[in-house]
């Protein structure tokens, strides 16, 4: 079984970014285009690490009782990505493999931090795997610390 290290990284103090998307909260009519991309943006990561399963989402009731603490950013009707706000933690941030490359992945992280802070939150958190370097890039670029380094196995 191969070795998962995970990062608790946290984003304090003030955001230099400003939104240039808005997203929408999830609605069920999501769902199907949602697990698509959530399964193809997570695959090689969950593959290579051997974390079963690797298609993580198979059923609506998996995201039934978070969904109100997704939002997706489309445009005309397309998802191009999504991030999910609990609390004071940002998760599952996912970005189409058609739209990778253009600076969604950051506008979302963006977003989300924002919509945590205005929740009333003096921190924002989120957890990566070390294995996914690009999103561990992105978070220290964008202001966040690591405050924790963790083998998960």
């Amino acid at each position: 079984m191969k070795e998962i290290i995970a990062y608790e990284m946290v984003f304090k103090g003030v955001l230099t970014y400003s939104n240039n998307i808005d997203c929408t909260p999830f609605r069920e009519e999501y769902w199907s285009e949602y697990m698509r991309i959530y399964n193809e943006c997570f695959y090689e990561m969950r593959k290579d690490l051997e974390i079963e399963p690797i298609n993580f989402y198979s059923d609506y009731s998996q995201i039934k009782n978070k969904a109100n603490d997704v939002f997706v950013y489309l445009q005309n009707g397309v998802i191009f990505g999504a991030v999910s706000c609990f609390g004071n933690e940002l998760d599952d941030l996912i970005v189409s493999k058609t739209f990778q490359k253009r600076g969604y992945g950051r506008e979302l992280l963006v977003w989300g931090i924002n919509h945590i802070l205005e929740q009333g939150y003096d921190e924002v958190v989120l957890h990566t795997a070390e294995w996914n370097r690009n999103a561990v890039k992105l978070y220290l670029k964008t202001g966040f610390d690591i405050r924790k380094k963790e083998k998960i196995r």
